[in-house]
């Protein structure tokens, strides 16, 4: 076929569209001639036998016979193409339900409102992170497990996701003389077993409290014993225990009462009666020492916990997968 064959033939079949009376004519004019084993497909796979100097000119003229082909059969209206719809104008409109926060983000806002009430402001950092800000100033010794490849997510040898918001502390203390009193609410990552208490991607509120004056440890248990009074209400129980961080010196582990077993031993306190939920200690002189603090002359604590945990004992939740699996009903229950 010519150029001027292929032109004779378009103007037949936008022609014929243009005359089709009903939908099944239409259909049978797509067919012919855009279908799979229609004309213009046809053509398509004949190119290689058209002489190579003339394809390029008849390549451009199959393609927009093609393209004007679909346009007229888009834009043709025929009859018993479709089912008239009727709309009663007094019907009330359809209701349409109102979103509801995410159970973590109420957490994340009702923590930043009570520890806002004891001076608190909210810092916030990167989740790409490099070794001195996530290891080296946290006084993170070479040998220690979060180190290894199997536990953090490395990217090359000085970028990682954080494995926790502490790096946001480093940050502020570096940029800022003290006294400094931040917390640090962001997203973390570990190469962590997903079960019911434990996901490789969590969220986390640091808090910091770094002052010229004497910080006590006394100071930080009355801290943290405020917020689990106002986060959970009177009910709950809260337990300190000696514990070890590289950080902190002295260090503690904060329990909170198990939502589930109220204490008396289940599956998701693993028996105890309790749920770790947050550790913290005094600042080590060490940590103040990499971002340039004199040991000497400053002191305060430091204290971090799971947003998932506090959420899961605040709305009775025994299963921390289900705040990633976006199921609706269960945002609409704690709505």
């Amino acid at each position: 076929m010519t150029i001027a064959e292929l032109e004779e033939a378009k103007a037949k079949s936008l022609g014929e569209i243009a005359a089709a009376a009903d939908a099944a004519a239409l259909e049978a004019l797509r067919v012919r001639y855009v279908g799979r084993n229609g004309s213009i497909p046809a053509l398509i796979k004949a190119m290689k036998d058209v002489p190579k100097e003339d394809r390029p000119a008849f390549g451009k003229a199959v393609q927009q016979w093609r393209a004007e082909v679909e346009a007229a059969l888009a834009g043709k209206t025929v009859q018993g193409g479709g089912k008239r719809v009727d709309c009663d104008i007094t019907l009330p409109g359809r209701w349409r339900a109102c979103g509801v926060e995410h159970p973590l983000s109420r957490v994340v806002e009702e923590s930043a409102a009570i520890f806002g009430r004891l001076g608190f402001t909210v810092a916030d950092g990167p989740e790409f992170e490099n070794v001195f800000n996530n290891f080296t100033a946290l006084n993170t010794p070479a040998h220690h497990p979060t180190m290894d490849r199997s536990d953090t997510f490395w990217f090359g040898d000085d970028c990682l996701l954080r494995t926790q918001t502490s790096p946001v502390q480093i940050r502020t203390m570096m940029a800022n003389k003290p006294p400094v009193r931040v917390i640090c609410p962001g997203r973390t990552y570990r190469r962590d077993t997903t079960d019911a208490t434990h996901s490789a991607n969590f969220h986390q509120i640091e808090g910091l409290y770094v002052d010229t004056k004497p910080v006590s440890l006394a100071d930080l248990k009355s801290v943290l014993a405020y917020f689990a009074k106002e986060m959970m209400g009177d009910g709950v129980t809260v337990r300190f225990r000696p514990h070890f961080f590289p950080f902190t010196e002295p260090s503690v582990e904060v329990d909170f009462s198990c939502h589930v077993c109220k204490g008396r031993g289940c599956g998701v306190c693993k028996q105890s009666g309790w749920i770790e939920v947050a550790g913290a200690g005094m600042v080590d002189p060490r940590v103040f020492r990499h971002v340039g603090y004199d040991p000497d002359v400053v002191s305060g604590y430091a204290f971090g916990f799971g947003v998932e945990r506090v959420a899961m004992i605040k709305y009775g939740i025994p299963d921390i997968r289900w705040f990633y699996e976006n199921d609706i009903r269960f945002l609409e229950q704690l709505g």
